[in-house]
């Protein structure tokens, strides 16, 4: 039996192309060397002397960087080619990032933080679309899963690793790290990875020839993607606390170093890169349908944060923790593959930025109106705010549920 298991779950590695796991790779390699970001609202407070506000618009500044670059890189996805912009993004990201250990001004970083946000968030929508171009149809969710997979192994592995790297090196060592990952990940793709043209994967394309007004009025009207990104920005919002917010209460309530915030957010990494892979394949498997998957992921990310407010010994956050995990696991891989399949031919990456955009809409807001709370009402309140917001989350998608029963008649 256990030998079984494990064939099986070997089983949902196997079917992805040469490119899939390159793309795999570099993105592994840029993620565990992302370490800036889960330490960023410390390294501001602490180091920088920031207050609550000023890293709050720190964050939203970040924010806005990332909506407009999600945008632009969607936008030029499907007018130059997803490859370009990948290429592009990726290696001037790198080259940014070694500059940004040398601001430090409020008003340097949120000038800096939006401009390299605008390039790095290119990269987002264009990497989806290289995904449909470069994974078979039925297995475009693992190939999705699988790059998820790639981000939190090298989650697992940036913040214990930053963490370290903060001890011995500053955070100066961070920026140094960022920069050469981006870089490397960049020039292994552009190594391995030869351009494609979605004609040459796709037989349908002689129906994508719509305008570009007909396209608009299919996202804007379309009131199911309309709901769903509702959704997608409910729970962003609420999940970027573990970045923002969730590293200050570690210390200030608990007491814990960064290293142990680290460690924290590694077994988050490690536990999505056991399970989510095998979980993906039994969904998909049962044939369960994706908003019951979801509605299942928002319910959990609601009740990871209400955990929170029963702080009366450490295993809290590590109760809280997992919850946010397995809703991660059954939440983001299933979104992804909604969007990319919701999106009309020709126009992925028209849709996908929307996507993206729901994500860093998020960014833009919730750093500002968690740290608000936080410095006007306390810990709990934010709790129970970003709680609640994920229970209207639930509500937008038991809504679309009704609308896409209608559709489907």
């Amino acid at each position: 039996m256990f030998q079984r298991a494990i064939q099986r779950y070997v089983n949902n590695f196997r079917g992805f192309s040469r490119e899939i796991w390159i793309l795999t790779l570099i993105t592994f390699i840029n993620r565990a060397g992302t370490m800036v970001f889960p330490f960023l609202s410390k390294y501001l407070k602490e180091d920088l002397h920031f207050t609550y506000g000023q890293v709050g618009t720190v964050m939203m500044f970040f924010g806005a960087g990332s909506l407009a670059g999600s945008w632009i890189g969607g936008k030029l996805s499907d007018k130059i080619g997803f490859y370009k912009i990948m290429v592009f993004s990726l290696f001037t990201t790198g080259i940014l990032f070694f500059f940004m250990q040398y601001v430090t001004t409020f008003k340097g970083w949120c000038a800096a933080i939006f401009g390299i946000m605008v390039i790095a968030d290119m990269f987002r929508p264009a990497m989806f679309v290289s995904l449909g171009v470069y994974a078979k149809p039925e297995n475009r969710t693992r190939a999705l899963a699988l790059v998820r997979l790639a981000i939190n192994l090298g989650f697992a592995a940036g913040p214990a690793l930053g963490g370290l790297i903060i001890v011995y090196m500053g955070y100066s060592g961070l920026f140094w790290a960022d920069s050469i990952s981006c870089v490397l990940a960049i020039i292994i793709f552009w190594l391995l990875v030869k351009e494609k043209s979605k004609k040459t994967t796709d037989e349908e394309t002689e129906q994508e020839n719509n305008t570009v007004k007909q396209i608009k009025r299919r996202l804007f009207k379309d009131t199911v993607f309309l709901l769903f990104l509702f959704n997608c920005f409910a729970t962003a919002f609420i999940f970027f606390q573990l970045f923002t917010t969730q590293p200050l209460y570690h210390k200030e309530v608990y007491g814990l170093t960064e290293f142990h915030t680290g460690l924290l957010m590694s077994l988050n990494g490690l536990t999505v890169f056991i399970l989510e892979m095998p979980l993906v394949g039994y969904v998909e498997r049962k044939g369960i349908p994706k908003t019951k998957v979801f509605v299942f992921g928002t319910l959990l990310f609601a009740l990871s944060f209400y955990v929170l407010l029963i702080h009366v010994w450490l295993g809290i956050l590590l109760l809280g923790l997992l919850l946010l995990t397995v809703a991660e696991m059954f939440y983001f891989p299933f979104s992804n593959s909604f969007a990319m399949g919701r999106a009309p031919k020709g126009r992925e990456g028209t849709y996908m930025a929307a996507y993206t955009m729901a994500f860093s809409l998020a960014h833009i807001l919730s750093a500002k109106t968690g740290m608000t709370i936080i410095s006007k009402w306390g810990y709990n309140v934010n709790w129970v705010f970003m709680g609640t917001f994920g229970l209207l989350g639930v509500g937008s998608l038991i809504l679309m549920q009704k609308l896409l029963a209608e559709e489907n008649k």
